[in-house]
């Protein structure tokens, strides 16, 4: 494969060096990286493409989220390509490794030119597959919606997003932090406010004047304590039908921090009182299921603030295989068809 064919994407970080002979059972086994497969295979038969974005010094608070990417990767090996919940087999999904977006340490506005820059590439190389874009913080999340809007002028995004925040905050204030992505997207013109859709702001983490400024502007927003009054299953599958309705395609972007710290201690700005591990689960699940999501993202997931055993980046992992499964059962049946 050749290199120039996709800008701003370096290999990855960390690759599992050798796979095991015969049927493909681990996750580390069948994950492909970019370079091994022939272009003719990616453009016929890829569902889903991983893009690492190992970026955090845009985040207000210390973060370490930039050490995901390969961490995500090295926790493969614990996982098979079995979802036995869902009782569905991953393996024969082709899924490709397209490796990291190149940072540049000292060069914060650089860093997210090239995050544009590989999500236009990618989704132009990949415009039939699922973007799966493995943070970094959730400044990210922007930079990877700007690109896949230049790929596709022609068509709507809206943004499904799980998280403790608004992120909203001022880009005068701060610059285009982790704390400025949906604003950003806003002021920038690539996404209408009332095109965005927060579940799971709960707590003492979000000022008023940004509760304001979401209402000024027409974000709908619905707070962890609405969303299980609701079920948080059929709160996703209600965002998700408005979106549908109005959007050509739906990005979500799950912040790991609308966990509680409890099941979720390695987060730069972890809260109590989130998500459990569970509820996250069952709506990613339900999101991926959705044909119109096109992209996510994994966000604001730090590895240095875990424990020793790694719970978050396990969980993190989680999310992901489980919103795979989402997407396969879009071919088979799922909430959205019934």
């Amino acid at each position: 494969m050749k290199s120039f064919l996709y800008p701003k994407v370096i290999p990855p970080s960390f690759i599992w060096n050798s796979q095991e002979v015969g049927e493909v059972s681990k996750v580390h086994e069948w994950i492909q990286p970019l370079s091994g497969v022939r272009e003719a295979e990616i453009c016929k038969d890829s569902k889903a493409v991983i893009l690492g974005v190992p970026l955090s010094r845009s985040s207000i608070s210390a973060s370490g989220a930039s050490e995901f990417p390969e961490s995500f990767r090295r926790a493969w090996r614990g996982f098979t390509t079995y979802n036995l919940d869902e009782e569905i087999d991953l393996a024969d999904m082709m899924v490709i490794d397209a490796g990291d977006v190149p940072m540049y340490v000292t060069d914060i506005p650089r860093c997210h030119q090239n995050i544009t820059a590989a999500s236009i590439a990618i989704h132009e190389h990949f415009p039939d597959t699922v973007v799966c874009a493995i943070g970094g913080d959730h400044s990210i999340t922007a930079m990877m919606v700007k690109g896949m809007q230049e790929a596709k002028p022609a068509g709507k995004i809206g943004i499904l997003q799980f998280d403790t925040h608004f992120d909203l905050r001022d880009l005068n204030d701060q610059g285009p932090s982790n704390g400025t992505p949906m604003r950003n997207l806003i002021e920038s013109g690539i996404v209408e406010a009332k095109n965005m859709y927060n579940i799971g702001l709960h707590g003492f983490f979000n000022t008023k004047e940004l509760k304001q400024y979401a209402d000024e502007q027409g974000v709908n927003y619905f707070t962890l304590r609405q969303a299980r009054k609701k079920g948080i299953e059929d709160m996703v599958k209600h965002c998700l039908e408005e979106l549908s309705s109005r959007v050509d395609s739906i990005y979500l972007t799950i912040d790991m921090d609308v966990l509680d710290i409890a099941y979720a201690p390695g987060v730069p700005a972890s809260t109590p009182g989130g998500m459990t591990t569970e509820e996250l689960l069952d709506a990613v699940l339900a999101a991926g299921q959705h044909p119109k999501v096109k992209a996510m993202d994994i966000v604001c997931l730090d590895p240095l603030k875990d424990t020793l055993v790694q719970p978050t980046v396990k969980l993190g992992t989680h999310v992901f295989l489980n919103f795979l499964t989402g997407v396969k059962q879009r071919t088979i049946g799922s909430i959205f068809s019934k």
